[in-house]
């Protein structure tokens, strides 16, 4: 069981987990339901992509990895912003934690209720390989969108794209490149889930590429839902930090990611560097 005992004189704090840099995402979500709360952001960098490493290797990494960063950093609440650990690992440290556990699901009922509203008969799903061939995805689409036409898309290179586009790299060649010609071959389809909570890093490039479409992420309902969680728990809004909120970055690899701490500034995030140590 992962050790959860509260430091008195720590005040309450939200850990977000994630690969790489995709649980920005739901950070910058996070941040607008809970302004003055306190976060953790760990980066699993050493194993970064989760995309290289098979399904038994990964599950037995991320719950070690969380259980160890519960212990040290001692949250009161573990967001799972990455959808290959939620797929993996939810029920696990549900079962290993004491504190609430909330992951993260591509947005399919989303989608399938927006198509339903607007009359359209197809939506896309863009994510990683791993996720549009799990069994998981089948059943989410045959439970929410059975009456809908999903085209599928599993990209090997976004998640890449992604980080060097917050590293300020500029990605639009090879972002149109690889996606026009999935986009071209569905013409009706304009409705686009974001499977991966990298992918809305890069959508303000989505939608200047492709204004006709809509982007679809999960990122503001997780946040609602762990929203509705903390306030079970806290009621009372933690007062806003001098100088605004922060967030403490950690992650397992050698050197510090790029383009993190810039990406959050422009948001208006105070961050600081914490050490962390592989479990």
């Amino acid at each position: 069981m992962g050790s959860t005992t509260h430091d008195a004189h720590q005040p309450p704090s939200i850990l977000v987990f994630d690969s790489g840099a995709g649980g920005l995402s739901i950070l910058q979500e996070m941040r607008l339901k809970l302004a003055g709360e306190h976060f953790d952001y760990l980066m699993d960098t050493a194993f970064f992509p989760y995309g290289n490493q098979s399904d038994s290797v990964l599950e037995k990494r991320i719950v070690e990895l969380c259980v160890t960063a519960v212990a040290k950093l001692k949250p009161d609440m573990l967001i799972l912003a990455c959808n290959t650990a939620s797929t993996l690992a939810l029920p696990h440290l549900r079962a290993a934690l004491e504190i609430p556990v909330v992951g993260v699901v591509p947005a399919i009922r989303v989608a399938a209720g927006y198509c339903d509203l607007n009359g359209l008969s197809e939506f896309g799903l863009l994510a990683t390989p791993a996720t549009v061939q799990r069994s998981y995805t089948d059943q989410l689409i045959e439970d929410f969108a059975s009456h809908v036409t999903v085209h599928r898309f599993g990209s090997p290179i976004l998640v890449s794209l992604a980080e060097r586009h917050i590293a300020g790299e500029n990605v639009v060649p090879m972002l149109s490149e690889h996606l026009q010609p999935w986009l071209d071959q569905h013409p009706d389809m304009k409705t686009i889930v974001l499977g991966c909570t990298h992918y809305p890093l890069l959508r303000e490039l989505f939608e200047s590429l492709w204004p006709q479409h809509t982007w679809i992420d999960s990122g503001e309902a997780v946040a609602r839902q762990a929203q509705k969680v903390w306030r079970q728990a806290h009621t009372e809004p933690t007062p806003s930090a001098v100088g605004g909120p922060t967030t403490h970055l950690h992650w397992t690899g050698l050197d510090e990611p790029s383009g993190i701490r810039a990406y959050l500034s422009e948001f208006g995030e105070q961050t600081q560097i914490a050490s962390f140590s592989e479990p």
